[in-house]
């Protein structure tokens, strides 16, 4: 992979790691299409951590309140039976606990699947299958939704389901963003809500993948991988990029509806199995296998 390759690929990630399209599917679509071959999940991984940067700087302040929250009411300044420690009548103290409990269904998943979200997950006809599959289930969540509550009322029931619909995102082609906007439409947050606790959910999650896959790849090489300037130029693009993408998505989903993303998702998904049957891209990529 040289640098304009990496650059192109750095764009796709911060283009598409906060909208409902799947940034995962793109870099896997894309790598491939230049030329650079699958460029695979230890890449992805890696510079999500840029876009995740991004979300540490642009929620800087309420990342700031809600650790400094969960910290008071830790220490018993709020009480000093479990329940004020834990966060009792304080919003911010028990947004904590939520993003931590919603972390859990993927780290667990993650680490089961390993092998499968390196290498079987990756199959393009099952990227366009999730891909199509999620976008008629976004379209549908988003029309039938209540979008009421706010994210002052999440219980510990609704954070554990938020974390299981971000867990699909380990299938290119779900969406982190499109399955836990989905999974918070059906259970009648608005829309900013959803988003909003989309990127927060994700921070814990995403650092760790990448941080994961980061120290990995130093160790365990993976031949024909792309090399560590590329993945650097990729990451820092995909900061720049996807920082003042957030600020756009959530002016957009606070006035409109997901509808365009839902038909981009299915015009996609046609597209990309057209690719397939025309022979233009092979569905299990051309990376290299892991040693």
């Amino acid at each position: 992979m040289n640098a304009w390759e990496a650059v192109l690929l750095g764009l796709v990630q911060g283009l598409t790691e906060f909208l409902p399209i799947s940034s995962s599917a793109h870099l896997r679509i894309v790598g491939e299409l230049i030329g650079s071959q699958d460029p695979g999940a230890a890449f992805t991984a890696i510079t999500q951590i840029g876009t995740e940067t991004a979300v540490l700087l642009y929620f800087r302040r309420d990342i700031a309140r809600i650790c400094v929250a969960w910290w008071r009411s830790l220490r018993g300044d709020h009480g000093t039976d479990w329940r004020s420690r834990m966060g009792r009548g304080d919003h911010d103290a028990l947004m904590a606990w939520y993003i931590a409990l919603g972390s859990v269904p993927i780290v667990v998943l993650g680490l089961l699947f390993q092998d499968a979200i390196e290498n079987t997950f990756r199959n393009l006809y099952l990227t366009a299958l999730m891909l199509a599959v999620f976008a008629l289930l976004l379209g549908w969540a988003d029309r039938v939704g209540a979008k009421r509550r706010a994210l002052r009322e999440l219980t510990p029931g609704q954070a554990v389901a938020f974390g299981f619909a971000q867990a699909l995102a380990l299938v290119p082609g779900v969406s982190r963003s499109g399955g836990t906007i989905t999974a918070g439409l059906l259970m009648g947050f608005t829309r900013e809500a959803a988003a909003r606790y989309s990127f927060l959910l994700a921070i814990p999650a995403v650092l760790g993948s990448g941080f994961y896959q980061l120290v990995k790849s130093a160790g365990e090489p993976v031949p024909g991988a792309p090399g560590a300037g590329a993945t650097l130029i990729a990451t820092l693009v995909a900061f720049v990029v996807g920082y003042f993408v957030i600020i756009a998505f959530l002016k957009i989903v606070s006035t409109f509806s997901y509808t365009p993303f839902v038909v981009y998702r299915l015009v996609l998904a046609a597209l990309l199995v057209l690719l397939l049957l025309t022979g233009v891209l092979e569905p299990g990529g051309t990376t290299a296998p892991t040693p």
